[in-house]
């Protein structure tokens, strides 16, 4: 089974609202699932939790702009996997231009 922390859990070690917590959730920043009514947040999904917990409390960033940051970094990556994509396309060009150039 999945390693999981129920949503009071969260509340309790991060001190966060739970109010934060459901917002997160509403907006689509964080998946839970929901097992005898209780919310749980998969520990793979902990990273992401900590990273929006810590903008919003520490760098006192608003759901709004938690959102945009978010599709933001995760635009930024498809782009550098679209890059790695393009190179590696671009370098076998290469290598086949020179072995024609040789031949």
């Amino acid at each position: 089974m999945n390693e999981r922390i129920s949503r009071e859990e969260l509340v309790k070690i991060y001190n966060i609202e739970v109010t934060f917590f459901d917002e997160l959730v509403a907006s689509g920043l964080l998946n839970i699932h929901t097992e005898n009514e209780i919310r749980y947040l998969m520990y793979e999904d902990l990273p992401s939790f900590e990273r929006f917990t810590n903008w919003h409390y520490d760098l006192e960033i608003n759901l709004p702009g938690l959102e945009v940051i978010h599709d933001m970094l995760n635009k930024m990556e498809e782009l550098r996997q679209k890059n790695r994509e393009l190179m590696n396309k671009l370098s076998m060009i290469a290598k086949y231009d020179e072995g024609n150039v040789r031949e």
